[in-house]
């Protein structure tokens, strides 16, 4: 019988999940400085460089703030060190209510405005999160861009054909018109004119397609139940310096539809809700009544158990005297002891060593009788 597949969790609307890779030295100066800046500006509540345990090979840093009100995000951020040297970050946040992407994105909480050549790529390529990104002329090449873009999750990945090439007014990228709070997740493929059918021959295995001229969002890998190709292609994307609303509104629309999250997401989350150290004085009082709790719980159930263990032993006792009873043989009045293991292996012991004494003595009296006679 086939086993069900394993029923993935969904993204939480309160939940602003990003990865990216930071290339060349100082990441975590970088970050150090930048958390230092905004606490000491008033804009951070709290922040955090949690100490890392003996060997461990990543950085953790938290950071508390209010986007809005008394609405408190709490964001986790881990460098790794990748196989190329590279640093690649994750970044996990949650708010107290369902995220607004007009907040801040939390990637510029933690890192220096001004360096996102430094920092703002994707987690395992070059492309990068602020900046379009030309399609290679290499078909070949061109074909494994797509599809590592078909099967990413942390970005959400749009593809723009130029109907015709754009002046410098044009190649502005679609970053500086997305909402604060989707930027630096979101990848930009541009397609030359010319490329248009090997664009779409790429793409056939998804069922979408781009426009001549437009733009579609690329589902990813888990893809939103929800996901509708027609809903998130643009028929006409003007790249002439004018703001692509159309687009913007697709992009926005695929960035709150629930989505699957991928194992490595899920395992981000749940290090922010499980290892949080930034704690205030009341949620550190929460943290130790609950353990007090946990505690009481634990301590009832095995007290319940001894209790139940020894009220079945009891039982079991008066049950076998009782069938003694009835097959007229009574319990002796004083049970023999029970020999440990221990005691077994001890009395074996001298067993073996009473018998090679003996052996020995037996064979000193024959030697000597061999003596007396031989004399």
């Amino acid at each position: 019988m086939p086993s069900s597949p394993t029923v993935r969790a969904m993204t939480p609307p309160t939940v602003w999940l990003a990865r990216g890779r930071h290339v060349g030295p100082g990441a975590e100066g970088a970050v150090r400085a930048r958390l230092r800046q905004l606490a000491d500006a008033g804009t951070l509540d709290g922040q955090l460089e949690v100490p890392p345990a003996e060997g461990a090979r990543e950085q953790v840093f938290e950071a508390r703030w209010r986007p809005v009100g008394e609405v408190t995000v709490r964001a986790r951020l881990t460098l790794a060190t990748g196989a190329d040297g590279g640093r690649t970050w994750t970044l996990a946040a949650e708010a107290e209510r369902a995220w607004d992407a007009a907040w801040p994105s939390p990637a510029q909480m933690f890192w220096p405005e001004g360096t996102e050549s430094e920092w703002a790529h994707e987690s395992g390529s070059e492309l990068s999160l602020t900046e379009l990104n030309p399609l290679p002329e290499d078909e070949k090449e061109l074909r494994r861009v797509l599809k590592g873009a078909a099967q990413a999750w942390w970005a959400v990945h749009v593809v723009v054909h130029e109907a015709m090439t754009p002046d410098e007014r044009g190649r502005k990228p679609l970053a500086g018109w997305l909402p604060v709070g989707l930027r630096h997740r979101v990848v930009e493929h541009r397609a030359a004119p010319h490329q248009l059918r090997a664009v779409n021959y790429a793409l056939r295995d998804l069922g979408v397609q781009v426009p001549r001229g437009g733009a579609v969002v690329l589902p990813g890998d888990p893809a939103p139940a929800a996901y509708d190709g027609d809903d998130l292609t643009v028929r006409s994307v003007f790249l002439d310096g004018s703001e692509p609303a159309e687009l913007m509104a697709a992009v926005t629309r695929f960035a709150v539809l629930p989505r699957p999250l991928a194992r490595e997401a899920e395992e981000a989350l749940t290090a922010l809700r499980e290892d949080w150290r930034l704690l205030t004085l009341e949620e550190e009082l929460a943290r130790e009544r609950k353990l007090v709790a946990m505690y009481a719980e634990a301590l009832e159930a095995m007290t319940k158990s001894r209790d139940l263990y020894r009220e079945a032993a009891e039982q079991a006792h008066e049950a076998l005297a009782a069938c003694r009873e009835a097959a007229g043989n009574p319990p002796p009045a004083e049970q023999p002891a029970v020999t440990s293991p221990f005691q077994h292996l001890t009395r074996t012991l001298e067993r073996l060593r009473g018998s090679s004494r003996a052996r020995r003595t037996d064979e000193a009296g024959a030697a000597g009788q061999e003596g007396s006679a031989a004399g």
